[in-house]
């Protein structure tokens, strides 16, 4: 009898030690540097709670986001985190609901079809760095804005920044554009703010820049400083406060301000919410937001 007993703790030791959830982590978007710390956010809380993670970038293939949650179905994942419009991949999402597989946005926007949106305040954001480019410009001059709609988290800045500059009467949006983020935004936005600076080449026609992440920010200061064009004093702001653009705004030029998200934070968060989930917990809220904090050339460095 105690040889058997023996025998079943020791099963069910390897039982445990050997079972671990497994998670799909799926993104169009891993190239963004925003994209790319919130997954390895989740992927080191992951880490801690023994899970297996696989992370699956289709590299701005939307639509190949669709058979990639079918194809995790099929293999029966414990949970899903995407990074994606969930309206854009509605059939796959229908197929981990029928399922029964949870699936957690990490900043992907909210659906019926996922249990909750990890993500920072998009609202506060944009709000926060439209005012902060409005004030600066003293509430006049033309002001080019770099958006993209097609993405929920980023397309509800541009409509908060709409509203901002909207209110007020002297600043006209002289261009409103929408960049190739295939590369990470970067060479695209600098070539189109190459064209609208050609196009208003006098001093003092473009008063500022509102980006709605990074990478157009960053592409926009290197045009204008390739067209001579610092001294203008055009006021550029973006989203995310990434390396790259904290080191702009530490130099004190043209780029200004950003905002700081917490990255690591929106990953081990939605990490924490997947364990909920598995646990069989239901979830009261279904927008989680993460804090934020304005980065300008005071606090760049830090």
């Amino acid at each position: 009898m105690k040889k058997l007993l023996t025998t079943a703790a020791a099963l069910g030791l390897m039982a445990s030690s050997t079972w671990a959830e497994t998670v799909a982590v799926i993104t169009p978007y891993l190239s963004q540097p925003g994209t790319q710390a919130y997954v390895e956010g989740f992927e080191a809380a992951a880490a801690e709670k023994g899970w297996d993670v696989n992370v699956i970038d289709t590299a701005g293939d939307v639509a190949a986001v669709i058979s990639r949650l079918e194809d995790s179905v099929t293999q029966n994942v414990d949970a899903i985190v995407i990074s994606v419009d969930p309206a854009q991949v509605n059939v796959g999402l229908l197929a981990a609901q029928e399922a029964g597989i949870p699936v957690v946005g990490m900043d992907a926007g909210s659906d019926p079809l996922i249990a909750a949106n990890v993500t920072s305040n998009g609202y506060a954001m944009a709000a926060e760095t439209s005012v902060y480019l409005a004030n600066r410009i003293g509430g006049e001059g033309a002001v080019v804005m770099f958006v993209f709609d097609a993405f929920p988290p980023v397309q509800i800045r541009g409509v908060v920044a709409d509203a901002i500059f909207g209110n007020f009467p002297d600043i006209e949006v002289l261009d409103r554009v929408t960049p190739d983020v295939s590369d990470g935004g970067i060479a695209d936005s600098r070539a189109q703010m190459e064209a609208i600076l050609a196009a208003n080449p006098e001093p003092g026609s473009i008063a500022g820049v509102w980006a709605a992440w990074d990478q157009p920010a960053l592409g926009a200061l290197q045009a204008i400083e390739d067209a001579g064009r610092s001294d203008e004093g055009i006021v550029i702001t973006g989203i995310d406060a990434n390396p790259q653009a904290r080191d702009a705004i530490a130099a004190d030029g043209n780029f200004e301000a950003s905002i700081s998200q917490d990255f690591t934070g929106i990953g081990s968060t939605a990490a924490d919410v997947v364990a909920r989930l598995l646990a069989g917990e239901e979830l009261r809220e279904n927008v989680i937001y993460v804090p934020t904090e304005l980065v300008t050339s005071a606090n760049a460095a830090e």
